[in-house]
């Protein structure tokens, strides 16, 4: 929890005046049994109807003031909470967007999920009652305590024992229920995970008929956290009943005490009033204390959930050389002589190096036993279409992650442009290669906005260009607003074949080195899967910009064209060459073009 108050920083003044604010409105608070023991005394005890009037807009006066202090402090309570937590979702936003796959796949969805919403909205919950009470309670307790010896010495000794046992009461209650709250919470990512399956696959379970077999596993899951729910909360419930009964005894002691001291005239009856308010305000504030501590203990749990997703880090590390970009960006647009040079750089490098290379990579997954990929190992030149093929699980998509690294080879290396991908910046790497994923995502927003995801600055020209060559133009131009037609989230307003063209043009915009069409066809005809493979071996001619491109493919109809194609069997490459090649010397790629043809 330390570690994350370095999001208060900015909200210093607010931090010291809520609880500022706060104290003073408890000051005022421990005035008014003060007031009313001289109402008692002197105003009704004398009948002076002009006192108790007088005394009475005391009172009205202190409430009024008490009331401001307490609006305030709650504002600058509740700014600095909510700018908190507003600070805090932005920074974990930004450290699991820098983690490498391999991290988020061991996490899971559902954990990352409740890290963002719930925990820090249980600290957000947290931050905000501490600066409100956390001093207030404790304030007013032993103020209580310190007013009542003004009054009475041995009167206020019951205080003094009191509130210790009311201490140990309610922090050894924290104690126990502290550890248990985590438990809540996991079980709490349990629950958030079965529901987001359940969401996300409901077609899928509508379509096997496994509705009651889901329905039950939640229903135990559920069932799990509300015992562990209610198990706490039993806990937690036992301080209010617990600390009232301390208090109400000690209410009688003293009241069986005051009367004893009032009849021996050592203090008033409007004294043994305000010594009954002032343990009537130690109640009051203890049960507060009470609340506010399991709110505590829950923020608590949080913020340590939270704490261990900011100490997990990448098990990527990336370099920070920007050359290739940074010559880029100072050539783009310039001059003539600059677009040149930057064409001369990329002949040479196309005259010297491979595209892509793979050198005995393998791949294992964190926590697999067996290895995904075996002994890799291909050369690709610029400007050639690679096909991918192979059976499911056999490691095609394995292979073309690497190439973006958004895995790192667990051996051997994978080199672009003649240069380790290892040794290239993020950025300069993401630019690059352009990937077109397996499951089509589409965000909420326009067309325009989706393709832009590609490149931000990407003209209209730009955008009908990548439209035509992913076989996306017509059915965009008849939406009634083009370019600014709206696509809801995920793309639910667009069929499987519309999502995967538009993938593909987002991906073609940006016109990257590297083009990886991840089994991105399998929602379109074989008439338009060949048109799209037709337009993007024929992309680069307007552009003059040399792109290779690789095909994941089921279907041997797509890739038969290439240049080369891999043939994957259980991680292994089992056939490398051209179509005639492969159907002459390959038993797995013969096995599947027949079975297909």
């Amino acid at each position: 929890m330390k570690k994350l108050l370095v999001f208060l920083k900015d909200y210093k003044k607010e931090t010291v005046l809520a609880p500022l604010f706060k104290m003073l409105e408890a000051c005022f608070e421990l005035f008014v049994p003060l007031v009313m023991a001289a109402v008692i005394d002197k105003g009704i005890g004398q009948s002076d109807i002009g006192y108790v009037l007088k005394m009475g807009l005391v009172l009205v006066l202190l409430g009024l003031i008490g009331l401001t202090c307490s609006i305030t402090a709650q504002y600058f309570a509740a700014k600095a909470a909510v700018g908190f937590s507003a600070k805090l979702k932005h920074s974990l936003f930004a450290h699991i967007q820098s983690l490498s796959f391999t991290e988020m796949d061991t996490l899971g969805t559902s954990t990352m999920i409740t890290r963002m919403t719930s925990d820090i909205n249980q600290v957000q919950n947290g931050v905000n009652m501490v600066l409100r009470l956390f001093l207030r309670s404790p304030f007013i307790v032993f103020g209580a305590m310190v007013m009542a010896f003004t009054i009475d010495v041995k009167a206020a000794l019951i205080f003094v024992i009191t509130i210790p046992l009311l201490s140990i009461v309610v922090f050894g209650i924290m104690m126990i229920t502290m550890p248990l709250y985590k438990k809540v919470q996991a079980g709490l990512d349990n629950v958030l995970g079965i529901t987001r399956e359940n969401l996300t696959g409901v077609r899928v379970i509508r379509a096997f008929h496994k509705e009651e077999e889901e329905r039950v596993e939640f229903e135990q899951s559920n069932s799990m956290l509300t015992h562990m729910q209610l198990f706490v909360g039993k806990i937690s419930a036992l301080t209010n009943p617990v600390t009232y009964i301390i208090v109400n005894i000690a209410t009688v002691i003293l009241i069986y005490t005051g009367a004893v001291r009032v009849d021996t005239g050592y203090i008033t009856q409007g004294e043994v009033v305000a010594l009954v308010n002032y343990m009537s305000q130690i109640l009051i504030e203890l049960v507060k204390l009470a609340n506010l501590i399991i709110t505590i203990t829950k923020a608590l749990a949080c913020a340590n959930r939270i704490q261990s997703m900011f100490e997990l880090s990448s098990s990527m590390e990336w370099s920070n050389n920007n050359s290739y970009l940074n010559e880029k960006v100072e050539n783009d647009g310039s001059d003539s002589k600059g677009n040149e040079k930057v064409k001369d750089r990329f002949n040479n490098e196309v005259s010297v190096t491979y595209a892509v290379e793979f050198n005995n990579v393998s791949l294992t997954y964190h926590g697999a036993g067996d290895e995904s990929l075996s002994d890799i190992d291909f050369k690709v030149k610029h400007g050639e279409t690679i096909g991918i093929i192979g059976g499911t699980g056999s490691g095609k998509t394995s292979l073309v992650h690497l190439i973006p690294r958004f895995y790192d080879a667990t051996k051997g290396s994978v080199k672009i442009d003649g240069q380790d991908v290892k040794d290239y910046s993020m950025e300069e790497l993401r630019e690059k290669v352009g990937m077109v994923m397996q499951k089509a995502v589409l965000f909420q927003g326009t067309i325009r906005d989706n393709l832009k995801w590609g490149k931000a600055d990407a003209t209209d020209e730009e955008m009908n260009r990548a439209l035509e060559i992913s076989q996306a133009k017509e059915f965009v131009d008849s939406k009634p607003k083009g370019l600014d037609e709206y696509i809801a989230q995920g793309g639910k307003n667009l069929s499987g074949g519309q999502r995967q063209r538009l993938t593909i043009a987002r991906a073609v915009v940006k016109q990257p080195e590297i083009l990886i069409l991840d089994d991105s066809a399998s929602a379109l005809d074989y008439a338009t899967d060949a048109k799209l493979r037709k337009a993007i071996r024929e992309m680069g001619k307007d552009s003059n910009k040399i792109t290779t491109v690789f095909i994941v493919s089921q279907r041997t109809s797509s890739i038969q064209h290439a240049d080369q194609i891999v043939v994957l069997d259980d991680g292994k490459v089992v056939g490398l060459g051209k179509h005639e090649e492969l159907l002459e010397r390959c038993e797995v790629y013969k096995e599947i073009y027949y079975s297909q043809m």
